[in-house]
């Protein structure tokens, strides 16, 4: 690829940047835009791998470059674009002018940074962290090399999607040969040393890492020796950094160190509260507290190392030394203590071999969602299974759960599909495990889209657990009521109401009709009702589900608020706006007390707030409130992300309402722009946002601007919906207003006949 200089034909290679264990940066010419770009080519896959495995990495690479194309951010380096050319793998970026941390320190000849430069890079890189890992994004790889400073201050996080792919080509790969755990040794979370689970925390102590050595001019654990280094994280308390430094600031000392506790729980409970300890810090506007940051509720107990997998821990072991004597995990064998912010100007990540083996042993530590069984089989010739593979079965089981929390759906049921089938091997297919691991495959396919495949393996599941647990064993509802759930994504909300009947029934006469399982399969069956049209019957049923859950929970428990949030949803079908709009605004205000303002489910709430305000003729109210909240999703999710983009064409939609037809307009291109960039040309909010321009231009009297862009919207919808979808057909009445506004009433005539034609032809086929 280096010889054509080309890519794709339309990047241009001019400059090597860098070059590092994963592969090479070069400077580049986007020749179809006329910018300036930087374009990582990761490094060739060696002939020896195995063809499933470079199917595997290739697939993990354009998913994790999506992932990191979707990250709008001032603080996270932009993706423009990726994709695979002569056999490399690629990805295209803002070329960014500035100096990274470590070439900082190198600069200033490895002495620290100015006290002022130091917290204005803490406050930076903590919003960064904070809107990417409400995107449920962590970086495991965060280290001063990929911390960027720019030319005017703005500080930039790199690497997102490269270091997420780096980690987690373990978790779909073989299971021989010798793994090497991502991240650079001096910047590791003691959780990541250990085996354990790994969460935004880690991301936070990598910083509390990163910001001691640019603070001091030494990392926290400045050791030679990798075994050295990775004890220290582990069991050593870090030396304060006013004993390096003494004219340092007290409260960057006490943030640097809270953010550096072993154990998780012990650290700020997420990079928002951080970066709000640190402006609180910096500008006097309050008095931090002098004790550790609140944790999160993920908290552990006192960090220690994991077993390796396949094997007991010490504490299973009687006679065995204490936690601090353990060995380190089999994948620390051979590393080397990986690179400080030494800043020799190239890119120098600690890299995983691709050429020798790639994954090492399953990890363990991860809280399962829910407890595994191990009932004896009803069959006694099978052989019973060894207690190793049970417990590396357990261990992957659980490293599924992990991916699944963090909504990467498709690497999840990729691992407990697997763990599935060595389970029906091992002890049969409706043992519990066995079917457990089905369940997630399930739960997995059900949330990446993948809905009649969920239902088989739901109803497979639902169907083993009924014969060897009984047809009203909790486990075997859960099953049944999940088959209702994706019944319902697929349309089939009548058969979803058979089941979601049956489940209630036996919940009420096993467990009674307040337990948290009835009332969550009372709430599904409200929501259901609904979608069959049952509105008053989803209504009453959503009401009393809200009462009992106020009565059993509390009136402010997440569960309530969601079941009063589909009271209002109800209550708006029924046209009922002023009700509807009481109750949103009372759930906003509860979630903002218990989630804070800054929730996603509280601007939800919010929004539909608007929505109501809108349909109540109240839109000067209506507008006051999406400005607000346009300003509070744009600092919390960023300008792109499709929620701030839905205020803002809830904003515009008000805009028209009270007759200001230039500002809607304009504020109607300027989001369809941004969806169209972001979403896609022929996504349904694009379109929308389309379909608002030509309302717009229709109100001020431009007809003939207003027909070309509703013509475009309708053969867009037709084109991805079909040309009986009702929304296709809503575009072309559009479409024939239109030609009548500009007296063209013959072919406004004929084109409402063809729309009546459709909609009687869809009528007859029972759509």
């Amino acid at each position: 690829m280096a010889d054509t200089r080309l890519i794709h034909g339309r990047y241009r290679l001019q400059n090597l940047i860098g070059r590092g264990g994963m592969g090479e940066v070069w400077q580049a010419r986007d020749e179809s835009l006329g910018r300036r770009v930087a374009v990582k080519c990761l490094k060739p896959l060696g002939p020896q791998q195995d063809h499933s495995f470079t199917r595997v990495l290739r697939e993990r690479f354009r998913r994790e470059a999506r992932v990191a194309a979707a990250l709008q951010h001032r603080g996270v380096t932009v993706v423009h674009d990726f994709g695979e050319y002569e056999g490399v793998l690629y990805l295209v970026m803002e070329l960014l002018e500035g100096r990274n941390l470590s070439q900082l320190l190198e600069d200033n000849k490895q002495h620290p940074l100015a006290v002022p430069d130091i917290v204005d890079i803490a406050e930076q890189v903590a919003d960064a962290l904070a809107y990417t890992h409400e995107q449920g994004i962590v970086h495991r790889d965060l280290k001063p090399a990929n911390i960027m400073r720019l030319g005017d201050g703005t500080v930039k996080i790199c690497d997102f999607g490269i270091a997420r792919l780096g980690h987690d080509v373990g978790f779909t790969s073989r299971l021989t040969g010798t793994g090497i755990a991502m991240g650079t040794p001096h910047y590791m979370s003691p959780e990541q040393i250990s085996g354990g689970q790994i969460d935004h925390r880690s991301d936070l102590y990598s910083l509390g890492c990163v910001l001691y050595e640019i603070a001091t001019g030494v990392p926290p654990f400045d050791l030679d020796d990798a075994w050295a280094v990775l004890v220290g994280h582990r069991d050593t308390p870090p030396e304060p950094l006013r004993t390096h430094r003494a004219e340092l600031p007290a409260f960057l000392d006490r943030i640097v160190l809270e953010l550096l506790a072993k154990a998780p729980g012990d650290r700020p409970a997420d990079a928002r509260a951080l970066r709000a300890k640190i402006v609180t810090a910096r500008t006097g506007t309050g008095h931090p507290a002098h004790g550790p940051m609140a944790g999160g509720s993920m908290a552990g107990g006192p960090m220690t190392a994991g077993p390796s997998a396949g094997g007991p821990g010490a504490a299973d072991v009687p006679g065995q030394q204490p936690a601090r004597e353990r060995r380190l995990p089999s994948w620390t064998r051979g590393m080397t203590t990986g690179h400080k912010a030494t800043g020799t100007g190239t890119l120098r990540p600690t890299p995983p071999d691709y050429t020798a083996g790639l994954t090492g042993e399953w990890t363990t530590g991860v809280e399962l969602r829910r407890p595994l069984t191990s009932v004896p089989l009803p069959r006694p010739e099978r052989p019973t299974p060894p207690p190793e593979l049970l417990a590396v079965l357990t261990s992957r089981h659980n490293a599924g759960l992990s991916l699944g929390r963090l909504g990467r759906w498709q690497e999840a049921g990729e691992v407990h599909r697997a763990v599935a089938a060595e389970r029906e091997q091992a002890l049969g297919p409706d043992h519990p495990d066995t079917l457990a691991s089905r369940y997630e495959v399930g739960f997995t396919l059900s949330r990446s889209g993948h809905i009649a495949d969920a239902l088989r393996e739901f109803s497979r599941v639902a169907d083993g657990r009924a014969r060897t647990m009984g047809p009203d064993h909790p486990e075997t509802l859960a099953a049944r009521q999940e088959t209702a759930y994706v019944l319902g994504q697929l349309g089939r909300h009548f058969e979803a109401h058979q089941v979601y009947a049956a489940v209630l029934d036996s919940r009420m006469r096993t467990v009674g009709p307040d337990h948290p399982d009835t009332l969550r399969c009372r709430h599904n069956l409200a929501f259901n009702l609904s979608r069959l049209g049952r509105l008053e019957d989803s209504y009453r049923l959503a009401y009393e589900v809200a009462a009992a859950r106020a009565r059993v929970l509390g009136p402010d428990h997440p569960d309530t608020l969601v079941t009063r949030y589909e009271v209002a949803y109800a209550l708006g079908q029924l046209g009922r706006w002023a009700e509807a709009l009481q109750t949103y605004r009372e759930v906003a205000e509860a979630r903002s007390q218990a989630l804070g303002p800054g929730h996603p489910d509280t601007l939800a709430a919010r929004y539909e707030v608007g929505i109501s305000l809108g349909r109540l003729g109240r839109s000067a109210e209506a507008l006051e409130l999406y400005r607000a909240l346009v300003d509070d999703r744009t600092r919390v999710h960023g300008p792109a992300d499709p929620e701030t983009l839905r205020a803002r064409h809830g904003l515009g939609v008000n805009l028209g309402r009270l007759a200001r037809w230039e500002e809607a307009l304009a504020e109607a291109r300027d989001v369809c722009a941004i969806r169209e960039r972001v979403l896609g040309p022929g996504h349904p909010d694009t379109l929308v946002s389309r379909r608002e321009i030509a309302v717009g231009l229709g109100w001020l009297g431009r007809w003939a601007d207003a027909l070309a862009v509703y013509r475009q919207v309708a053969e867009a919808r037709e084109r991805v919906l079909g040309a009986d979808h009702p929304d296709a057909l809503a575009s072309r009445n559009d479409e024939a207003h239109c030609l009548e506004q500009l007296g063209r009433g013959g072919e406004a005539v004929e084109l409402y006949r063809q729309v009546a034609a459709l909609r009687q032809q869809r009528g007859g086929q029972g759509h």
